[in-house]
C-alpha cells in the first residue's frame, strides 16, 4: 500500500498526524527560543550581580591597601590599592552598561557610583596628604567616620541591587521552569494526538481489512454458487444432450424402419408390378417395353437409395453383426469414397448398445471430419479394452490444428464430447499444426456378469 493510497483512505488520521507534527516542531522551535531567551537574561544578570560583587570587593581591596600603606609605607600595599581603584572603574563601567535600559534601577547605579567616587576621593586624599608628609592631617581623616557612613551607604545601595537581581534571576528561573512545563504538556498532549492518529489509523485498517475480507468472503461465495451452478447446469447439458441424442437415435430408428418397411415395400410392389406389366405386353408394344425398363431401373435405383439412407439413419451391421464389423464396413465405405488409406486395429470389447452407438458415431463423425479439412492420407482407427475401460482413437497424418485457437466450427468435437460423456466417459483432442490430430475416447467397458 504507498502513501497516496495511505492518504486517501485515512484523510483524517493524515491530517491529525500532519498538525500533531507541525505543532510539535512549531513548539520546540518556540520551546527552544523561549528558554535561549530565558537563559540570556539570567546570564545577563549574573554579570549584573558579579560586578556588584566586583565593585563591593574592589573597594574593601582599596580601602585596606590604603590603610596599609599609611601604616607600612610598603609599596605591595599602594599595588593593592591601585588595583582595587581599576576593578572599582572596571565594575563600574560594566553596571552602567547593564542597567542602561533600566531607568528605574539606573539612578541606585547613578548614586552608587557618586558614593563610590566620593570614598575614592576620600582614600586618595588621605594618600596625597601622606605623600606630602602630612600624616597626622591624613590619620585624622582615616579617624572620621565619613568612610564608614559612605561605606554603609555603598553596602545598602548594591544590597538593594541585588535583590532586584536576585528576584529578577528568581522570575527568569520560574519563566523557564514555566516553559520547560508547557513544552512537556505540549509534548504530552501531541503525543496522546499522534496516539490517537495511530488508533484510528489502525481501527480504519482493522475494518478495511475486516471489509475486504468480507468482500473475499462474499467473492467465494459467489464463486462457489457459480461454480455448483455450473456444475448443474453442465450436468443438465450432458443429460439435454444425452436425451436430444438418444430422441435423434430413436426418430433415426422409426424413420430408418418406416423406409425399410413402408417405402421398401411400396417400391418392391411397384417393381413387381412393373415386372407383371412387362410379361404381359412381352413382344407387343416395344415403347412401352423400353418404358418399363426405365421405370424398373429407376425403381432399383430407388431402392438402392432407402437403402443407404437407412444405413446412415441405423447401421444394421451395428446391430446385426456388432461394433468390430460395423466399424470395418465403416473404414472400407470411407476408403472407397475418399481414397485415404484406412489401418485398422479393432479388438472386441463388452459394451452396452447404446455405448457402440456412441463409439460407432464418434468414428463416423471423425472420418467425415477428416474428409472435410485434415487432407490426410493415412488414417488409424483402433479400438482396445484396459482395465475395465474401452480406448478408441481416430489419428490422421493431416494437417491438424492449434487447439488453443477456437475453431472456427466446433460443433462435431462438441457434439462428440457430449455423446462421451454422456455416457460417463472421457474425449481427449491433441493436435498440432502440420502433425495430425488424434481423437482418443474412454469409455467404461461392460461388466462380465452384466453382460
Amino acid at each position: 500500500m504507498d502513501a497516496l493510497t495511505i492518504i486517501k483512505r485515512s484523510p483524517v488520521t493524515f491530517m491529525l498526524a500532519v498538525l500533531a507534527a507541525v505543532a510539535l516542531i512549531l513548539m520546540s522551535q518556540g520551546t527552544y527560543w523561549q528558554s535561549a531567551a530565558t537563559l540570556d537574561r539570567i546570564g545577563a544578570l549574573q554579570t549584573g550581580r558579579n560586578s556588584l560583587r566586583e565593585l563591593y570587593v574592589g573597594i574593601l581591596n582599596a580601602e585596606s591597601g590604603q590603610r596599609g600603606y599609611l601604616l607600612t609605607k610598603r609599596k605591595e600595599y599602594f599595588e593593592q590599592y591601585a588595583d582595587g581603584v581599576k576593578r572599582i572603574d572596571e565594575s563600574l563601567t560594566e553596571l552602567n552598561r547593564h542597567y542602561r535600559d533600566q531607568p528605574g534601577h539606573k539612578a541606585a547605579v547613578d548614586k552608587l557610583q557618586a558614593l563610590t567616587s566620593a570614598r575614592l576621593s576620600e582614600l586618595s586624599l588621605t594618600l596625597r596628604l601622606h605623600e606630602e608628609g602630612r600624616d597626622e592631617a591624613a590619620l585624622e581623616i582615616v579617624k572620621t567616620h565619613i568612610g564608614m557612613e559612605e561605606m554603609q551607604t555603598i553596602s545598602t545601595t548594591s544590597a538593594a541591587l541585588l535583590a532586584h537581581e536576585a528576584d529578577s534571576i528568581d522570575a527568569g528561573r520560574a519563566e523557564l521552569y514555566a516553559t520547560l512545563m508547557l513544552s512537556r504538556i505540549g509534548v504530552a498532549v501531541l503525543a496522546a494526538v499522534g496516539l490517537l492518529a495511530l488508533f484510528l489509523y489502525m481501527r480504519q485498517t482493522s475494518q478495511i481489512e475486516a471489509h475486504e475480507q468480507e468482500i473475499r468472503r462474499l467473492i467465494q461465495a459467489e464463486r462457489d454458487r457459480l461454480e455448483v451452478e455450473v456444475k448443474q447446469r453442465t450436468a443438465q447439458l450432458i443429460e439435454l444432450t444425452y436425451h436430444l441424442q438418444t430422441a435423434r437415435e430413436e426418430e433415426r430408428n422409426r424413420l430408418a424402419r418406416n423406409l425399410h418397411d413402408e417405402l421398401g415395400s411400396l417400391l418392391t410392389s411397384a417393381k413387381l408390378d412393373a415386372a407383371r406389366i412387362r410379361s404381359r405386353l412381352s413382344g407387343t408394344a416395344p415403347e412401352a417395353l423400353e418404358r418399363l425398363a426405365h421405370l424398373v431401373e429407376t425403381l432399383n435405383s430407388g431402392i438402392a437409395l432407402g437403402r443407404r439412407i437407412i444405413e446412415d439413419l441405423r447401421p444394421s451391421a451395428l446391430g446385426n453383426l456388432g461394433l468390430v464389423p460395423a466399424l470395418e464396413i465403416l473404414a472400407r465405405e470411407f476408403t472407397a469414397q475418399s481414397g485415404i488409406e484406412v489401418h485398422c486395429a479393432l479388438a472386441p470389447a463388452r459394451l452396452a448398445a447404446r455405448t457402440e452407438l456412441v463409439i460407432f458415431r464418434v468414428v463416423q463423425e471423425a472420418v467425415t471430419n477428416i474428409t472435410k479439412y485434415a487432407k490426410a492420407r493415412h488414417v488409424w482407427i483402433s479400438l482396445a479394452s484396459h482395465e475395465g475401460q474401452v480406448l478408441t482413437s481416430v489419428r490422421d497424418d493431416g494437417v491438424g490444428f492449434d487447439t488453443s485457437v477456437p475453431p472456427r466450427s466446433a460443433y462435431g468435437l462438441l457434439g462428440m464430447r457430449f455423446r462421451v460423456e454422456a455416457e460417463h466417459g472421457n474425449l481427449a483432442v491433441v493436435s498440432e499444426q502440420g502433425h495430425g490430430t488424434l481423437i482418443q475416447v474412454t469409455l467404461p467397458e461392460l461388466a462380465a456378469d452384466a453382460a
